[in-house]
C-alpha cells in the first residue's frame, strides 16, 4: 500500500486565521477555502422546490389524504431503507394521515424493489397509493402490474435510473433525467426528506392543519433520522448532504432524536452527547442493518417508531444480537474467501484478475455486500460475491474502487451478453445483481475480461492519501478534538489521515486481531497510544514504523486522552 500526501487545490485559501493551522489544510486539500464553506446551519440546505417532481409529489400525496385512502411506503431492507420508512411514516401520521402503512420486502423470499410479487401483497391491504422509498427507479415490471391494479405509484428514490424509467404516477430523484438538483448523492432518506418537506409546505399554504387544529410539523425534527441513513449508505457528503448530516448529529447530541437512536447508541456503548458521524457508520448503521441482513428489516423500523425508550432498549439489545451473529457469519465467510483468493493467487503465479467474482454455496446471502466490502478493502480490486438465492438463482452484492463505476461496467456486460444478467442496480462503488447459477461461469469471465479492460495496472495498486505530517507537538488533545468536531467527515469528504515515522516501544494483540502499540516520536521524547484494528503484530525486530492514522479522541472512564487510530503500519529502516 502506497502512501501519499494529497495534492493541495491551485486555488488560493482564506480560511480564518482563528481555525488551527491543521485544520486550514485539511479542509483545503477538501475544496473548502472561505469561512462561508464551513457554514452547516439549515439556512444552507438546498431549496425544496429545486427538485424535479417533489411538488408534484407533494400534490399526490395531498390528494390521497384528503381522500382517506391507505398510503403504503414499500422500502429497502438496509439502513437507508429503514431511515428512509420510518421518516415517511412518522411524517405523515402528525400530518394527519388516517391510514399509512408500510411493507419491507423480506430480501431472501422477494428480492431487492417494488417487484410484481411485492405488489400483489401490498394489493392485498388495497393501498390508494404506494410510495416507494430508496428504491422503485428500476421497478418497471412492479410498477407497470401496480398500474394493473389501478394502483398509483410515487417512486421516491436515488439510484441511478436504467434507459427506461418506471410508467409511475410521479419520480423523484436528483439522479433521473432532467434533473437540474444539484446535489446528485442524497440518499434515500434524504429524497423522502425532501419529499415531507414539500408536502408540509403545500398542507400548510392551504390551511390544512388550521381546519383540523393540527400543530404543523417542523421536518428539522427527522434530520436526526436522516443523519442516520445518509452516513450509513456511504453516500458522499457533499455540501448538502454536510448540511443534512451535521445538523442530524446536532439534534442527536442535545438528546432530541428518536428513541430508537438513543437505545441503539447506548449498546453500542456510545454517549449521544458527543456523537459524531463515525459513530453512526461502524456503531448504529451495522446493527440497523443486520436485522434486514439476517432476519426482517422490520425490526429496525419499529425500533426507530416506537417512542417508548424501554421498547427501544429492548429491540436495540435484540439488534445488538444479530450483529453479533452477522460478524460471526462474516467472519467465517472472509476466512473462506481467503483460502480461495490465495488458492488462486498461487494458480496465476503471483497474479490475481483486475476484477475478483466469488461464489460460495454455504455462503450467507445477507452478508455479501460486506464480505465484497473486505475483500475489496484487502485486494484493491472491484468485487462481486454472490450466494444462493434459491430456484437456481444467484444473488451478488458488488463493490468498487475509484475509477471504476460498477453499474456502467454491468451494463456494458449486460448489453454485450443480453439475458445473462437477470436483474441489476446500483451506482458507482456499490450495486446488487443476480443471475442464474449456471451462467456465473460466464458471467465471471466477462466481469474480469470487462475489469481489465477499463482498469490501468496503477489503478490496482492501493493509495493511501494523507493530510501530510504532523508536529510532535500537534499530537495533543486539544488538536484531536478539533478535528473530531471539524467533521461531519466520511464518504467524498475524508476524516483527517496523517502520515509519520515513530519509534515503537511496545506492542502487544489485544482483543482477536487488533494491534495496541506504545510509539515515541524521537528516541527520548513523550509517548503516545495507538491502535490498529485487524491488524498482525510487526516483526520483533522492528524499532521504527511508518504510519497512516488519525488523532483521536481516546475516552476511557471519563478520562480523554490523545491517540492514534493506524490505517496503515509500514517497517521503516
Amino acid at each position: 500500500m502506497n502512501i501519499q500526501q494529497r495534492v493541495l487545490p491551485s486555488e488560493s485559501c482564506s480560511l480564518s486565521a482563528t481555525l488551527h493551522p491543521v485544520l486550514q489544510r485539511v479542509y483545503h486539500a477538501r475544496g473548502l477555502t472561505q469561512d462561508s464553506d464551513l457554514k452547516l446551519e439549515l439556512s444552507q440546505m438546498l431549496p425544496v422546490s429545486r427538485m424535479k417532481g417533489v411538488i408534484q409529489a407533494a400534490e399526490l400525496l395531498c390528494e390521497t389524504l384528503c381522500e382517506e385512502k391507505l398510503i403504503l411506503i414499500v422500502g429497502d431492507y438496509d439502513a437507508d431503507g429503514a431511515t428512509s420508512t420510518a421518516l415517511a411514516m412518522l411524517a405523515l401520521k402528525v400530518c394527519g394521515a388516517t391510514a399509512v402503512s408500510y411493507l419491507v420486502p423480506n430480501r431472501f423470499e422477494f428480492g431487492y424493489g417494488l417487484t410484481p410479487e411485492i405488489v400483489e401483497l401490498a394489493a392485498a391491504k388495497s393501498p390508494g397509493l404506494i410510495v416507494t422509498v430508496d428504491n422503485g427507479i428500476s421497478s418497471q415490471s412492479g410498477v407497470e402490474r401496480a398500474g394493473d391494479l389501478g394502483i398509483p405509484v410515487l417512486v421516491t428514490d436515488h439510484h441511478l435510473p436504467a434507459g427506461e424509467l418506471p410508467p409511475a404516477a410521479v419520480i423523484v430523484n436528483p439522479n433521473q433525467p432532467g434533473d437540474s438538483f444539484p446535489s446528485k448523492h442524497l440518499a434515500g432518506v434524504g429524497v423522502i426528506f425532501y419529499v415531507m418537506a414539500a408536502l408540509i409546505n403545500l398542507l400548510r399554504a392551504r390551511g390544512w392543519f388550521d381546519q383540523r387544529g393540527l400543530k404543523a410539523p417542523n421536518p428539522a425534527d427527522w434530520l436526526d433520522l436522516v443523519a442516520l441513513g445518509t452516513v450509513s449508505d456511504l453516500v458522499p457528503l457533499d455540501r448538502n448532504n454536510r448540511v443534512l448530516v451535521s445538523q442530524g448529529l446536532r439534534r442527536i447530541r442535545a438528546g432530541r432524536c428518536r428513541p430508537g437512536i438513543l437505545a441503539l447508541l447506548e449498546v453500542a456503548k456510545r454517549a449521544h452527547a458527543g456523537v459524531v458521524a463515525s459513530d453512526i457508520g461502524f456503531a448504529l448503521g451495522p446493527r440497523l442493518n443486520a436485522a434486514g441482513r439476517l432476519e426482517d428489516m422490520g425490526l429496525g423500523i419499529e425500533c426507530l417508531l416506537t417512542e417508548s425508550g424501554q421498547a427501544a432498549r429492548c429491540m436495540a439489545q435484540e439488534l445488538d444480537r444479530l450483529n453479533q451473529t452477522r460478524r460471526s457469519i462474516e467472519q467465517t465467510m472472509k476466512s473462506q474467501a481467503e483460502q480461495a483468493l490465495e488458492q488462486l493467487h498461487l494458480q496465476a503465479e503471483g497474479a490475481l484478475p483486475a476484477g475478483l467474482c466469488l461464489y460460495d454455496e454455504g455462503w450467507h446471502q445477507g452478508v455479501v455486500g460486506i464480505l465484497a466490502s473486505r475483500i475489496k478493502e484487502r485486494y484493491h480490486r472491484p468485487v462481486i460475491v454472490f450466494a444462493e438465492g434459491g430456484e437456481g438463482i444467484l444473488k451478488g452484492s458488488a463493490r468498487s474502487i475509484d475509477g471504476l463505476h460498477m453499474r456502467d461496467l454491468l451494463e456494458r456486460i449486460d448489453a454485450s451478453s443480453p439475458g445473462m444478467i437477470l436483474r441489476f442496480g446500483g451506482h458507482a462503488m456499490a450495486a446488487g445483481m443476480s443471475l442464474s447459477a449456471e451462467a456465473f461461469p460466464r458471467f465471471k469471465h466477462a466481469f474480469e475480461q470487462q475489469a481489465a479492460e477499463w482498469l490501468e495496472p496503477a489503478m490496482l495498486e492501493g493509495v493511501i492519501l494523507t493530510d501530510g505530517e504532523l508536529m510532535p507537538s500537534d499530537l495533543n488533545l486539544t488538536l484531536a478534538q478539533a478535528l473530531r468536531d471539524g467533521g461531519p467527515w466520511g464518504q467524498g469528504f475524508p476524516e483527517p489521515l496523517f502520515e509519520g515515522c515513530f519509534h515503537l516501544r511496545q506492542q502487544r494483540v489485544v482483543g482477536e486481531s487488533h494491534l495496541k502499540l506504545r510509539l515515541a516520536a524521537d528516541e527520548g521524547g513523550w509517548t503516545i497510544d495507538a491502535i490498529a484494528f485487524n491488524q498482525l503484530p510487526v516483526p520483533d525486530r522492528t524499532r521504527r514504523v511508518r504510519l497512516a492514522y488519525r488523532l483521536d479522541v481516546n475516552d476511557y472512564r471519563g478520562l480523554k486522552s490523545p491517540q492514534l487510530i493506524v490505517e496503515c503500519i509500514q517497517s521503516t529502516p
